[in-house]
């Protein structure tokens, strides 16, 4: 009889801390890091100086939120932008500029394309996402899913950059348990395609919400999370 081996909520958010890194290290051509150390938290938040989030459904629900830093976004900007070809003097100055926004809106995409696709690949689970949103803020903004969860559970993880820079990741949703019941062959990934995929879905962000007052059209979806 074959044994079954389970994956749980900190199994998953592995899945997502892989996304990270493959992510930005492959954008910025630089090491991204994180915390061996998981950090259980009640409650997730938007923090200063720019933060982002998502929320995912299908299998599983939940709200991913990466905050970073002025100079944490800054670095990744740089040097996504520089490794682009975009000549220096032409890049911009400030965190709150929308070049910058818009830039860590579609890392976020391609982060959360990357993390459906292991979660297909390793949980034989489908799950989608909204548009991530991107918002700089000057003071600390609880976000939640509005939805019943029996068993609710939030991590945060610690993320370095070559620059030595700190950004944070959140991760809130129920707690999940899967099953393996019998051995199944497991789909290569293809990262160029994932990307192309990932471009097709979603396209470059338009505009950069500076405040939460600012963001038309997601008044419903921040009812949503509680805003």
């Amino acid at each position: 009889m074959t044994r079954t081996k389970t994956s749980s909520t900190e199994n998953i958010l592995a899945l997502l801390c892989s996304a990270v890194t493959n992510v930005l290290s492959a954008a910025t051509h630089s090491r991204v890091t994180y915390s061996p150390m998981v950090q259980k938290i009640t409650r997730t938040c938007l923090r200063p100086d720019i933060g982002c989030f998502v929320l995912f459904d299908g299998g599983f629900s939940g709200l991913v939120v990466i905050n970073f830093s002025a100079a944490a976004a800054m670095e990744v900007y740089r040097a996504y932008m520089l490794s682009m070809g975009m000549p220096e003097a032409e890049l911009a100055t400030q965190y709150t500029s929308d070049e910058v926004g818009n830039m860590l809106g579609e890392l976020m995409n391609q982060i959360v394309g990357d993390f459906t696709g292991q979660v297909g690949r390793e949980l034989m689970v489908s799950i989608t996402q909204n548009q991530p949103k991107m918002l700089a803020i000057n003071k600390e903004v609880m976000v939640s899913i509005d939805t019943n969860l029996d068993h609710p559970q939030a991590r945060r993880v610690a993320f370095t950059t070559t620059g030595r820079h700190m950004f944070y990741l959140e991760l809130a949703m129920d707690r999940t348990e899967f099953i393996k019941l019998h051995d199944f062959e497991r789909q290569e990934a293809n990262p160029d395609r994932i990307l192309e995929e990932e471009a097709r879905r979603h396209p470059p962000l338009a505009q950069t919400a500076p405040a939460i007052a600012e963001m038309d059209g997601d008044i419903d979806l921040l009812e949503e999370l509680g805003l």
